[in-house]
């Protein structure tokens, strides 16, 4: 009472904090995380199913659809019955369901109609507790309890129904059978992972399993077909419809199946009957050709004695390539090999004497197989036999087949222990005998290392006292190298601190005498070439009242000097390297000059690069804008130009400088030189050819000029040249 109380305030309170589902589809539509928070339901619907097995569970369905109730331990209703239902929602095993139901029945009604569904949503599992109708065919049937459980196969997939038992059924005749089946669908599944695993149906009365068209024909009367005939193309083959077969019993596990054999090969036959057969009886079998793994199998079958004679079967000896190969899968063969490993795993087999499974690894050239044998406990012979033993071992052979035809691998189903013959015993030298030659050498290393650790207590006080006295001097050592580091570093220190004075000292008196060759220079040119232009400008003033030609001669003689002025001066600001270069790279340099040359002429100079503008030696810059500033200087005096292009090309091995100009142009060969005093032509080909370069001038009267010199990028000056100055001259 106390547990019923608990329930209906759970209820109660759960009513009053979410809404109240009032029908089937509303909880089957749930997800599962809002099914597992105890939603209040209150439903009514009729009972669809409730199977024994179930224990009190049921199905319910409304006008919506059907639900799963879970009335573990509780009065079991009765399909038919009406019946109003509170209670909570619960995630399920697979989908929502109804739990903790408070029931009371209203009456009672007939069922729901069956809506008739395709094999394809029932094993989808979306028709999960709704009644339902399918056609199937009936593989297999046998009595479980009060119910029958019916195998049944439709499209390919096979399914399982339960269906109150009849006294009046045969078994036999549902085989084969075309049947219509009317019930509840349910399914089989993974619990912890919430997985669909295959469909059943809860069939509430014998009435909703209907047969439709059963085996015409008895199966044993049907023609006998050849074992290997099973799964070969013929024209006759007959549709949903047992095979007829004979042969041979070469090895039966009971409520597994039997292998037989004919004069054409082996077949696999599966069955749960549980009758016993020797080996060589001939047994005649019908069953469901099917493929399974790839290879035809024979299933639900089900056997009858021949009543001939028993025959001897003799293994048919194989290699492992005809194997390989796709052949003898089913057959009785023989075949050798060294067993390479041993195991024993239970199983649970039908037949109770069986206990466990002897699993021999054997291998052959290069290829590992195994061999099986149901072993009966008191039997240790196969358990005895050495490792690396050569054996011919007996059986069925089971070959695993892929896709494309080919053997993965392959196993041998013995019958028996007599089935394993021992041809060669491994050497003397056995693992085990190993084993226990190491383990004596291990006892005597182990005696060794006692008396050493007792050897050794002995010597470890002499030990400790000669390490204190090696570790002091150890000390004693690095505090002597300790001071020798010290003393090396403040050294090391000191030669420093010696050297920078006297480079410094160096410096300062390098400046000094830079510093006094500069005035020397500037007294001894500068300053006398002021001093005379001074006294030629007083000489003329004194010429020119009386005579105006004697003072254009003292004229012309201070401009020259003047000009020698020029020349001296740039020479020093030459020595002092205050060059365009040192604040830009060549064509920033090469664009200034231009500036400062043109400034107050008509004539207007582009600078261009090509290629990757990158800094070249010092030299090979210097003397490209030398050239650059000659040539412009040209253009603006002698060509009448208005316009000038300046072009520097780098390449990967050379740099090219070409100056064009749209000038009057002149007569390459009648231009003028040395002899004349004009040395600009002749500075830039000294210049060129002291950097290995070449020079080539191009011009003709009223076409312009072009000046262009190539300069190898790694260019060395060729010693033994004279140099020249920036007016050309040579120095």
């Amino acid at each position: 009472m106390a547990c019923v109380f608990w329930l209906v305030t759970a209820v109660v309170e759960a009513q009053s904090a979410n809404h109240l589902l009032t029908n089937a589809e509303s909880v089957i539509s749930l997800p599962p995380d809002r099914a597992a928070g105890s939603l209040p339901v209150s439903v009514k619907g009729v009972v669809t199913a409730a199977d024994p097995a179930l224990k009190g569970r049921f199905f319910i369905q409304d006008s919506t659809a059907g639900v799963f109730v879970d009335n573990a331990h509780g009065t079991r209703p009765e399909p038919g019955d009406v019946l109003e239902i509170t209670g909570i929602t619960h995630p399920g095993a697979y989908a929502p369901i109804i739990t903790a139901p408070q029931i009371h029945k209203v009456g009672v009604a007939p069922l729901p109609p069956a809506r008739p569904v395709s094999i394809e949503r029932l094993i989808s599992g979306v028709e999960d507790s709704q009644r339902i109708e399918i056609s199937a065919m009936v593989r297999d049937a046998h009595v479980d309890g009060s119910r029958l459980t019916i195998d049944l196969v439709s499209g390919g997939y096979r399914f399982r129904a339960y269906v109150p038992a009849s006294p009046a059924t045969d078994l036999q005749k549902l085989v084969a059978a075309q049947v219509r089946v009317r019930g509840t669908a349910a399914e089989s599944h993974n619990r912890s992972l919430r997985h669909f695993i295959a469909p059943e149906i809860y069939v509430p009365s014998a009435r909703d399993f209907i047969v439709d068209t059963p085996e015409q024909l008895d199966p044993f009367q049907q023609p006998l077909i050849p074992l290997n005939s099973v799964a070969q193309y013929r024209r006759d083959t007959p549709v949903n419809q047992r095979v007829h077969v004979r042969g041979v019993l070469t090895l039966q596990r009971l409520g597994e199946g039997l292998f037989l054999e004919d004069g054409t090969g082996g077949l696999r036959v599966q069955s749960r009957e549980l009758a016993a057969f020797e080996p060589g009886e001939i047994i005649e079998a019908v069953g469901f050709a099917e493929i399974e793994n790839h290879q035809p199998v024979l299933e639900d079958a089900v056997f009858q004695r021949t009543g001939r004679p028993s025959v001897v079967v003799h293994p048919t000896p194989t290699t492992i390539g005809e194997i390989l190969s796709g052949l003898h899968h089913g057959g009785f063969v023989s075949l050798t090999g060294k067993v390479m490993d041993r195991t024993v795993r239970p199983v649970h087999p039908k037949p109770a004497a069986a206990r466990s499974r002897v699993v021999l690894v054997l291998q052959n050239s290069n290829t590992l197989f195994t061999a099986e044998l149901d072993d009966q406990p008191s039997d240790v012979r196969l358990a005895t036999i050495p490792f690396g033993s050569t054996v011919e071992v007996s059986g069925v052979c089971l070959a695993e087949i892929n896709a494309d035809g080919g053997v993965d691998s392959f196993r041998v189903l013995l019958s028996g222990p007599d089935t394993v013959r021992i041809l060669e015993k491994p050497s003397w030298l056995t693992p085990q005998r190993l084993l226990i030659g190491l383990a004596i050498a291990i006892l005597i290393l182990i005696l060794t290392a006692t008396w050493s650790v007792m050897v050794s207590k002995r010597n470890l006080t002499l030990k400790t006292l000669v390490r204190e006295k090696e570790e002091a001097q150890v000390e004693l050592q690095c505090a002597h190298d300790e001071l020798e580091y010290r003393v090396r570093e403040r050294t090391a220190q000191l030669k420093f601190q010696i050297t920078a004075r006297k480079e410094a000292q160096l410096q300062f008196k390098a400046v000094l005498s830079e510093r006094t060759r500069l005035a020397q220079e500037l007294h001894d040119t500068l300053e006398q070439t002021l001093t005379g232009i001074a006294l030629q400008m007083d000489a003329a003033s004194k010429v020119l009242p009386r005579e105006s030609t004697g003072a254009d001669r003292f004229l012309d003689l201070a401009r020259n000097m003047v000009t020698q002025g020029q020349v001296e001066v740039r020479r020093s600001v030459w020595d002092l390297r205050s060059r365009a270069l040192e604040q830009f790279d060549l064509p920033s340099a090469l664009r200034t000059s231009a500036n400062e040359l043109t400034q107050g002429t008509a004539v207007h100079v582009s600078v261009e690069t090509k290629g990757m503008v990158r800094p070249l030696p010092e030299i090979v810059e210097d003397n490209l804008l030398r050239i650059a500033q000659e040539s412009l200087t040209n253009v603006i005096k002698h060509s009448g130009a208005t316009t000038a292009t300046v072009s520097l090309d780098y390449n990967t091995e050379t740099v090219q400088l070409r100056i064009d100009d749209n000038g009057r142009g002149f007569s390459v060969n009648g231009c003028a030189g040395p002899s004349e005093g004009h040395f600009g032509l002749l500075g830039i080909r000294e210049r060129a050819t002291r950097l290995r370069g070449t020079v080539s001038l191009t011009s003709k009267p009223g076409t312009g000029t072009r000046v262009h010199v190539q300069i190898p990028i790694d260019a060395e000056p060729v010693p033994g040249l004279p140099e020249t100055n920036d007016n050309g001259q040579m120095i």
